[in-house]
């Protein structure tokens, strides 16, 4: 429990912007995750960087563990208090800092969201591409090294981070990076901080890559005999080198949840939703070059339209797919999970999980970002039935040791938080953890930072 001193320092600094109410603590210990809720003892909302110092100095003192908050749609208990501490939310960061047209790049506060930059972007032609379906913050989306949807094109988070503003443990504000394209000067700690969960650091500012916005934008849906199908064409799409922007393979029981969701009548077999970039000839020429593969592998009705409104559909159905998925039992916890492998291996791990799904009782339609090798799974089951709980872990297990050892890894882009931190020393080596967990030592003594999520710091 947190000691009442550090309650009543942080009252008396930040006034209405500290919150000990219990709607407000219980918002702020659950995300997404099937992980149960740990609310933390307190919540301040910062506005500059200058004040996450200012907490993080008095959460030191007070050995208070602090745990970063952007918007909430995490989904391995990242922001769970399990230790108590204080919550540090920066939804209240919502500044646009600068944007050079000409660099194309950009520098945001944490709390920006990424709808709201590219509605910021909409007048310069620029765009920011990272999708990872929520919409996240973009504090929170470099925390995890987020991804999604336009991955296959445009890369992930970690591609697209130039530099960052944090506050360390000590209470020290480094600034890592810059706006050079490239450098080659000393430890990339951009790198080291993306993706780090906020166990190092809290981010509070972001030095994005932008892109200018296509010209013009298609989308196509294909349906599938089955996951090979759809899988080898996504493989051979790849090595064909057509620069398709999204590849998202949609499995039958999801096809079936959009459907009743949005009013489509997709047949429910595997599909795969694509998204081509470019010019109006060029996206022509890739959409037919796909088609022509789809069809050659045993693709069926491939459809597609440069129509917004025909597009739009299309990704929101994509996008929502989660909330349509759990529609499909109400009253069921979701427990939403992924593996990512070598995409020549995507079939036979995806296969292999459905073979197991099928000796269960439970529900877990499948979504993947099939051009990076990268699935997810939404298990529906009674969290009150230990004989399905018990289903789960077994499928869930069984996907990871499977993806471990065809050389993939425990999570493509929700991440470790808690959830999957057993999964770490199996994928990486007890010499490499052992690595990550000096730096943490190194860069925080107290582990006042996020603690008990990615590193087992025992």
């Amino acid at each position: 429990m947190t000691q009442p001193a550090l309650l009543d320092a942080l009252r008396t600094r930040f006034g209405d912007r500290f919150s000990t109410a219990v709607a407000i603590l219980e918002r702020h210990g659950k995300d997404e995750a099937h992980h149960a809720g740990v609310p933390p003892d307190g919540v301040v909302f910062v506005q500059t960087t200058e004040e996450v110092v200012e907490v993080v100095n008095l959460c030191a003192t007070h050995d208070a563990p602090i745990i970063p908050f952007g918007t909430g749609t995490s989904l391995e208990g990242h922001i769970n208090a399990i230790r108590g501490g204080i919550s540090v939310d920066l939804s209240m960061m919502t500044a646009v800092l600068e944007v050079n047209e000409a660099d194309l790049d950009c520098r945001v506060q944490a709390g920006v969201t990424r709808k709201a930059l590219n509605e910021d972007l909409r007048a310069t032609g620029l765009m920011f591409p990272i999708d990872p379906g929520a919409d996240a913050s973009l504090g929170g989306m470099t925390a995890t090294r987020a991804s999604g949807t336009n991955a296959v094109r445009y890369g992930t988070m970690k591609d697209n981070v130039l530099g960052l503003t944090a506050v360390l443990a000590n209470g020290e504000v480094v600034r890592t990076g810059g706006r050079a394209p490239k450098s080659s000067a000393g430890y990339d700690l951009t790198r080291l901080l993306v993706g780090s969960e906020g166990t190092l650091a809290i981010i509070t500012e972001i030095q994005l890559k932008l892109y200018g916005q296509p010209e013009a934008v298609s989308a196509a849906v294909c349906a599938f005999p089955d996951i090979d199908a759809a899988a080898n064409t996504a493989i051979m799409v790849k090595q064909m080198g057509i620069p398709v922007a999204r590849m998202e393979l949609v499995d039958g029981d999801s096809i079936r949840a959009v459907n009743q969701a949005d009013g489509l009548e997709m047949q429910e077999k595997p599909h795969i939703f694509f998204e081509f970039h470019g010019t109006d000839d060029w996206v022509k020429e890739q959409a037919e070059l796909t088609q022509a593969i789809a069809i050659d592998l045993g693709g069926e009705d491939f459809s597609w339209s440069t129509k917004p409104e025909e597009r739009t559909r299309l990704w929101n159905a994509r996008h929502n797919m989660f909330y349509s998925v759990q529609r499909m039992r109400p009253g069921a916890s979701a427990w939403p999970t992924d593996v990512c492998v070598p995409i020549s291996r995507l079939a036979e791990c995806i296969n292999a999980t459905v073979a197991d799904l099928e000796q269960t009782d439970v529900l877990a339609p499948i979504v993947g970002h099939v051009g990076d090798g990268n699935f997810h799974l939404a298990f529906l089951f009674d969290k009150d039935d230990e004989r399905e709980l018990e289903q789960v872990n077994w499928v869930n297990s069984r996907m990871i040791d499977r993806a471990l050892e065809m050389g993939g890894t425990c999570t493509g882009e929700h991440g470790v938080g808690h959830g999957k931190m057993k999964y770490l020393e199996r994928e990486h080596g007890a010499e490499a953890v052992a690595m990550m967990v000096a730096i943490k030592r190194a860069l925080d003594p107290q582990n006042i930072m996020n603690p008990g999520k990615v590193l087992p710091m025992n």
